[in-house]
């Protein structure tokens, strides 16, 4: 299995807080928010979060032109950015970077974001181009697995791994329902990327020990988009709380029984949050042999829910506090789709 260089993170310039996302859905709304949605809303463990555009923008009438232009100029501007940085931190030049795989669901280009990078940062002219769409929230999870299994090709490659959501380009005010309402209170924008490496590195390197993922029949009504006339139109099912109880965690058990670990034999675990009643699902998962994940909280409530970078963000907190037990990945998706991974924070078990 691969090593996991290095992961950095970006977000965008605009920060807004909780607070001011309700004031901007009262505006929108042209009426105060009822009690109870503001209630609900108010109580999804975000506290801030950061946006491609001002949030008078997002009030104003868009077209897929416009959209698109924004996730050029702001989606290119992040993933240079935390391209750079992972290579930096893995003290690794582009030129011996063998792919680079993106992972987003929130837009796309052609000529893809990938091919672009290579002249602009350096990349070598042979480097392979993988842009990978509608992982949506699973598509950290699902991307290092990619990127680890293409990291083992040709004797061992060096992988670029960057996962780019602009959730804020989804709201769509001339369709101001409950459902946008939600995705407005809890979805926000942000880059992830890694370096992943089937070569020679630090001994003391993270590592990836095991992947594995299930799609389960008749969920693709859970979780995903639809086309709209000016953009994506967010599909989201209610019930996700309590499918993590009902499905996740008989398939998470055997996962990790399967590698020969219990629950109490790892670190805190790295999870995509979701949402404040997705987190509190994870949490009585876990318990009583975990006390719980503050990690994955500190960042849904840091930066709410960027959709796929959001665990790395987590895993990227989790590592810097040097752990010595496995940390256990998990991601749930469209399809609907779980994600899980195990990484050994100091190298091969």
């Amino acid at each position: 299995m691969a090593l996991l260089r290095s992961i950095a993170t970006a977000v965008p310039d605009h920060r807004i807080t909780q607070a001011e996302v309700l004031d901007v859905l009262a505006k929108a709304r042209g009426a105060a928010l009822p009690a109870r949605l503001a209630q609900i809303l108010g109580n999804s463990g975000i506290d801030q979060r950061y946006l491609a555009c001002e949030p008078d923008y997002y009030l104003e009438p868009r077209s897929w032109t416009g959209r698109a232009e924004i996730y050029d100029e702001v989606g290119t501007r992040l993933a240079h950015r935390a391209a750079g940085d992972a290579l930096d931190k893995a003290g690794l030049a582009p030129a011996v970077i063998d792919a680079i795989v993106l992972i987003s669901t929130t837009g796309t280009m052609t000529p893809s974001i990938p091919s672009r990078m290579i002249e602009a940062m350096g990349f070598d002219p042979s480097t392979q181009t993988i842009p990978v769409f509608g992982y949506g929230c699973a598509g950290s999870v699902l991307g290092l697995r990619l990127a680890n299994d293409l990291a083992a090709a040709n004797g061992g490659q060096n992988i670029l791994l960057v996962s780019l959501e602009l959730c804020s380009l989804s709201y769509d005010y001339s369709q101001f329902d409950k459902k946008n309402m939600i995705a407005t209170a809890l979805f926000a924008d942000g880059c992830a990327a890694a370096v992943i490496s089937g070569r020679e590195g630090p001994a003391d390197a993270p590592s990836f020990r095991a992947f594995d993922q299930k799609t389960w029949p008749g969920t693709c009504d859970m979780m995903g988009w639809e086309i709209g006339h000016t953009g994506f139109d967010l599909v989201l099912a209610r019930d996700i709380p309590s499918f993590v109880t009902r499905d996740f965690a008989p398939f998470c058990d055997a996962f990790l029984a399967a590698q020969g670990l219990a629950k109490s034999d790892l670190s805190e675990p790295a999870c995509h949050p979701g949402g404040g009643r997705v987190v509190e699902a994870l949490e009585a998962y876990f318990a009583p042999e975990l006390p719980g994940i503050p990690a994955t909280r500190d960042v849904l409530r840091d930066h709410g829910n960027m959709s796929s970078p959001t665990v790395l963000f987590v895993l990227d907190r989790l590592l810097a506090d040097g752990p010595d037990k496995p940390i256990l990945l998990t991601a749930l998706g469209p399809g609907f789709t779980a994600a899980l991974g195990i990484v050994d924070p100091r190298g091969a078990a």
